[in-house]
C-alpha cells in the first residue's frame, strides 16, 4: 500500500462490479450535485475493493453459496475526518448489501455478465466480467442494521440512504417506511423479520442479536462501556455470525482515554479485519497553521468536495475550545481529550529516553500495592531526576506485575525478591509505599518488614487515598515532567499508564487520578508519582546519605 493509504488493486474482488453498480444506482444525496450519479473517489473505491476482496480459494457451491467465508476480511474499519464522505459511502454500501451483488457467485468465464434484470432490478444495467474475475449475486434475505449512539447520529447514514432511494432507480427496489426501509423482491415482501434496513441503538435491545446479514456501525469512536455500546456492538457482531454476515465500521479518530470500539478494533491483531486509516505525518504540529494545512491536505486527499478553507475555519474555532477534539475530528489524529491528566507537551517530554543508572546509584522510590484487580509496581528516581523502572532476577524482569500474567494474583514472593535485589544494587534513601486496601490484602505488614530489613527511615507508608497529600504530589509531578526536572527511561508500560490517567475531581480545585476504563490501568502512574514525591522530599532534606543498618536475630 502506498503512503496515502491507496494501492493498486491486483487481487480478486467484487470492487469493480460494485463500483459500476453504485454509480448506476446511487445518487449524490445533497449539495449542488444532488441527483447526479454517485461515483466512488479513489480512497472510497480502495475501501470497497478491500472489503469485498475474495479469497482465491473460494468455491462456488450453488446449493449452498459461500457468504463471509468467501471473503478475505470478515469486517472493515474506516477512520477518516469529518466531512470526508464517510456517510454517503456508508449509504452506498448499505444499498449494495440490500439489493446489489455483494455475495460471491463463482468465477467468471468468457462472456459472463451481471444483468440487473436477472436480480429483480428493471434498470437495464449490465456489467461484463473478465474471465477469471469473481462474480457477484444478490443477498437472498437481507436484514441490515445501522447502529449509532442516537437517532440523530443514525441520520449520518440513514439520511443519505433515503435520498439515494428517492432520487434514482433504487426506488424500484426499496421503499422508505416509518422507522425502517423495506427491501422489495426478497423472500417475502410482507415478512417482518427479513428484507429490511433498520436503525438501532443501545435502547433497541429486542432487535439486537438477531441473525443479520450486514451491520454498519457508525462513529464507533463514541461506543464506550459507559453508554453500553461496546456490548451492543459485540452483540450485533454475534448476530452477524448466525447468517455468515459481515460488518463495516466508520469513525473519526478516537480519544484513547475512552477505550472505545474503534480503538479496540484498531488495536486488534485479528488478520480478518481490513483497516483504512490515513495517519498524518507525526512531525507536523496541528497547532501551527501552516503545518495544519498540510495535515488537512493529507487526510482529505481524494475528497474533492471538501473545501480546505472551510475545514481550516471550523478547526481553528474548535481549537480555541477543545484542541484535542479539533485534532481528532479534522486532523484525523488519535489524541487524548479534555479531562486527561497529561497534555501533548507532557507526551513529548516522555518521548525523550534516558539510560538506566549504574548499580550503586543513590535513589528514592515508590511502591503501589494491589492484589488481583490492578497492577503492583516499583519505581525509582535518582537525585538528578531520572525516574526509572528497576530490573530484577536473572532474566532482568521489570519490577511491575500484571495479575493476569500471574494466575490472577500479584506474586508477593516476586515483589519481595525484587526489593531484596534492589536494596543491594542501589542506595535507597527514601521510599513511599501505598499499602492499599484495609483488610487482609493490605501490604502494610510487608512494608513494615521491608522497613525492618532495609531501614525504618527509608520505607515509609504513604496511603494515596488522602487528597490533602496526593493532590500536591500530582501537581508537583505534573509541573516537573513538563519542565524537564523529571525524566523517564524507556519503559513503555509506564508511558501507557501515565497516558491512561484521567483527572477525577474531588473538590472544585482538587483532583485525584482515575482510570478511563477497568482495562486501562494507571497503577504505574501512581507509583511514579510516589517515587517522585519521595525524591522531592529527599532533595528538600538535603538528599541524606544512607547510614548502615543492621538486622539482629535472636
Amino acid at each position: 500500500m502506498s503512503a496515502d493509504g491507496l494501492g493498486v488493486v491486483d487481487f480478486p474482488t467484487l470492487g469493480d462490479l460494485l463500483d459500476g453498480w453504485i454509480e448506476a444506482h446511487c445518487k449524490v444525496p445533497n449539495g449542488f450535485d444532488r441527483g447526479k450519479s454517485f461515483s466512488l473517489s479513489d480512497w472510497q473505491f480502495w475501501c470497497v475493493a478491500n472489503h469485498y476482496r475474495v479469497r482465491k480459494s473460494a468455491k462456488w457451491i450453488p446449493a449452498s453459496p459461500m457468504r463471509s467465508q468467501a471473503f478475505v476480511y470478515r469486517r472493515s474499519q474506516i477512520v477518516a475526518p469529518q466531512k470526508t464522505g464517510k456517510g454517503p459511502l456508508s449509504a452506498a454500501i448499505v444499498a449494495s448489501e440490500a439489493v446489489g451483488p455483494t455475495l460471491f457467485g463463482g468465477w467468471a468465464a468468457e462472456g459472463d455478465q451481471y444483468r440487473c434484470e436477472d436480480h429483480g432490478c428493471p434498470c437495464g444495467w449490465e456489467f461484463d466480467y473478465e474471465p477469471g474475475e469473481p462474480m457477484g449475486i444478490r443477498q437472498p434475505s437481507p436484514l441490515i442494521q445501522l447502529l449509532a449512539t442516537s437517532e440523530d447520529q443514525v441520520d449520518n447514514v440513514y439520511g443519505p440512504l433515503k435520498a439515494m432511494i428517492k432520487l434514482g432507480p433504487l426506488g424500484d427496489l426499496m421503499k422508505v417506511r416509518e422507522g425502517f426501509i423495506r427491501i422489495m423482491g426478497g423472500s417475502d415482501e410482507k415478512a417482518d423479520d427479513f428484507d429490511k434496513i433498520e436503525a438501532v441503538s443501545s435502547s433497541a435491545q429486542s432487535r439486537l442479536g438477531n441473525p443479520i446479514s450486514f451491520a454498519l456501525q457508525d462513529e464507533t469512536g463514541t461506543y464506550t462501556v459507559s453508554n453500553k455500546l461496546v456490548k451492543v456492538a459485540q452483540t450485533q457482531r454475534r448476530g452477524l455470525a448466525g447468517m455468515g454476515g459481515r460488518a463495516m465500521e466508520t469513525t473519526n479518530a478516537w480519544d484513547p482515554a475512552d477505550n472505545s470500539v474503534a480503538q479496540q478494533t484498531f488495536e486488534s491483531t485479528a488478520k480478518d479485519i481490513f483497516k483504512f486509516y490515513r495517519q498524518p505525518p507525526a512531525d507536523l504540529s496541528y497547532k501551527n497553521k501552516r503545518e495544519r494545512r498540510r495535515i488537512h491536505q493529507f487526510v482529505y486527499a481524494g475528497s474533492p468536495w471538501v473545501n480546505l478553507d472551510d475545514i481550516e475555519a471550523e478547526a481553528a474555532e474548535l481549537l480555541e475550545q477543545d484542541p484535542a477534539q479539533a485534532e481528532r475530528f479534522f486532523g484525523n489524529r488519535v489524541v487524548y481529550g479534555a479531562g486527561t491528566w497529561l497534555s501533548d507537551e507532557h507526551v513529548v517530554a516522555m518521548e525523550k529516553e534516558h539510560p538506566l543508572p549504574p548499580d550503586g546509584t543513590s535513589v528514592a522510590g515508590g511502591f503501589d500495592g494491589s492484589d488481583h484487580d490492578d497492577w503492583t509496581a516499583i519505581k525509582l528516581e535518582t537525585k538528578e531526576g531520572l525516574l526509572f523502572t528497576p530490573l530484577y532476577g536473572p532474566d532482568s524482569r521489570p519490577a511491575y506485575w500484571n495479575p493476569s500474567e500471574w494466575g490472577g494474583t500479584i506474586p508477593r514472593g516476586e515483589v519481595e525478591a525484587a526489593w531484596d535485589e534492589i536494596s543491594r544494587r542501589y542506595e535507597l534513601v527514601r521510599v513511599y509505599c501505598d499499602p492499599g486496601f484495609h483488610d487482609e490484602r493490605s501490604w502494610e505488614s510487608d512494608i513494615e518488614t521491608w522497613a525492618q530489613l532495609y531501614g525504618e527511615k527509608v520505607f515509609i507508608s504513604w496511603p494515596t487515598n488522602m487528597i490533602g497529600r496526593m493532590f500536591p504530589a500530582l501537581t508537583r509531578f505534573h509541573a516537573d515532567l513538563r519542565s524537564g526536572e523529571v525524566m523517564l527511561d524507556d519503559c513503555s508500560a509506564t508511558r501507557v499508564h501515565l497516558q491512561n490517567a484521567k483527572k477525577v475531581s474531588k473538590t472544585q480545585d482538587r483532583y485525584v487520578l482515575g482510570k478511563p476504563a477497568q482495562t486501562q490501568k494507571i497503577d504505574i502512574a501512581v507509583t511514579s508519582v510516589l517515587a517522585h514525591e519521595a525524591a522531592a522530599d529527599a532533595r528538600a532534606a538535603g538528599w541524606p546519605v544512607k547510614t548502615e543498618h543492621y538486622v539482629y536475630f535472636a
